[in-house]
């Protein structure tokens, strides 16, 4: 028999079973119900201020219970199958408020006065944030959908791009040094936008022929405003600068081919990729992340083929406890994700409990929707 009883959030202990979702503004579902709190769910918890949750404490009905809101209530057998097989992501980089407060305070800082004598302090401090969070967790790995820093798609953009940037050159071998002047490149690559008319950076129509010839023009401004600040590199200038060439030389502003392109550069130019195309603006809708992936791979002439593989295996795009569709009409739940595969982890069927390794050929047939 199952008894639910009100537990304070400081009370609760790692093993409780919680009985209810916790959902944010968006209405997406940060921890599932029947989920087993361990102590990063507890911490979380308190940061978001929730004062208390239900609990759910003994055994019920083996069948699935389907709620009117279309979430799946998993039987006590199935979740068993889950716990068994479930094994945790690799770390992740993981922002607090406090964090996310004062760097879009900086980076706001930064894209509106960009000849302030202070422009490359505050450029290191919010770099130094970022550092910290990914030494903080030893993370390896970025789960996109917690980046966001804010509303606003220029700092959120930037953000996004940086932190992912950094986790892609620490896969691919980039000393802690490097990693950092990294991360400065991605937080500026945009910040020629900053001299882009608003009627074009905010156009929520196609931009026209000289529009775009325009919009093009930010790799230049951008270098522009960094070329003297002796405090910058100059592999994070060249990372502003070249962001948007490609390996076939049909890139811009220059058209240079892959033996010119700066790496730092090419790192940014995926992440760039990617948190555009997951990100929904106001003249499209956001592509979904399985879509970004096959469009990123699909892109072996453009981006460095290398620098696309240590992308590929630092970003989670189904963090495990993840409830995902799969083509089979089958709900599943995500209970490990594959390093070599990124679109095919290991699902449990959230009805009849059956394992579907993704990446084992058995499944080929089946993808997530």
């Amino acid at each position: 028999m199952v008894k639910r009883r009100y537990v304070r959030t400081r009370s609760l202990k790692e093993g409780m079973a919680i009985d209810q979702a916790i959902v944010d503004r968006a209405g997406r579902i940060l921890i599932s119900r029947r989920t087993m709190l361990d102590s990063y769910h507890i911490m979380s918890l308190i940061k978001m201020g929730v004062p208390g949750v239900y609990i759910r404490e003994g055994e019920d009905d083996e069948e699935p219970i389907e709620a009117s809101s279309g979430q799946i209530f998993v039987a006590p057998a199935v979740q068993r199958e889950i716990d068994k097989n479930t094994v945790q992501d690799r770390a992740k980089v993981r922002l607090s408020e406090s964090v996310k407060a004062r760097v879009a305070e900086g980076i706001q800082y930064l894209y509106n006065d960009t000849s302030s004598e202070g422009f490359a302090s505050v450029t290191k401090n919010i770099t130094d944030d970022l550092m910290k969070a990914i030494s903080d967790n030893d993370a390896i790995a970025v789960d996109i959908s917690t980046l966001k820093i804010s509303d606003e798609y220029t700092f959120k953009h930037s953000v996004d791009v940086a932190t992912m940037s950094m986790i892609v050159g620490k896969k691919h071998g980039l000393n802690n040094k490097e990693v950092y002047e990294l991360g400065i490149s991605g937080l500026l690559h945009d910040v020629g936008k900053s001299k882009i008319p608003n009627e074009i950076l905010n156009k929520a129509a196609k931009l026209t022929d000289e529009e775009f010839a325009m919009m093009k023009q930010h790799t230049l401004f951008g270098y522009g405003i960094l070329k003297d600040k002796k405090e910058l590199s100059n592999s994070i200038k060249l990372g502003v600068l070249q962001h948007h060439e490609k390996m076939n030389g049909k890139g811009y502003p220059m058209g240079v081919g892959s033996d010119k392109i700066n790496l730092f550069a090419r790192i940014i130019s995926v992440a760039d990729i990617y948190d555009a195309l997951v990100t929904e603006r106001p003249y499209k809708k956001p592509f979904s992340p399985r879509d970004a992936v096959e469009m990123i791979m699909s892109m072996t002439e453009e981006l460095d083929i290398h620098v696309m593989r240590s992308f590929l295996e630092s970003v989670i795009l189904y963090p495990v406890g993840t409830d995902v569709e799969l083509s089979t009409g089958e709900k599943a739940r995500v209970v490990e994700n594959n390093l070599k595969y990124v679109l095919r982890p290991k699902v449990i069927g959230l009805k009849t409990g059956k394992t579907y390794d993704l990446a084992d050929i058995s499944n080929a047939s089946i993808v997530i929707l």
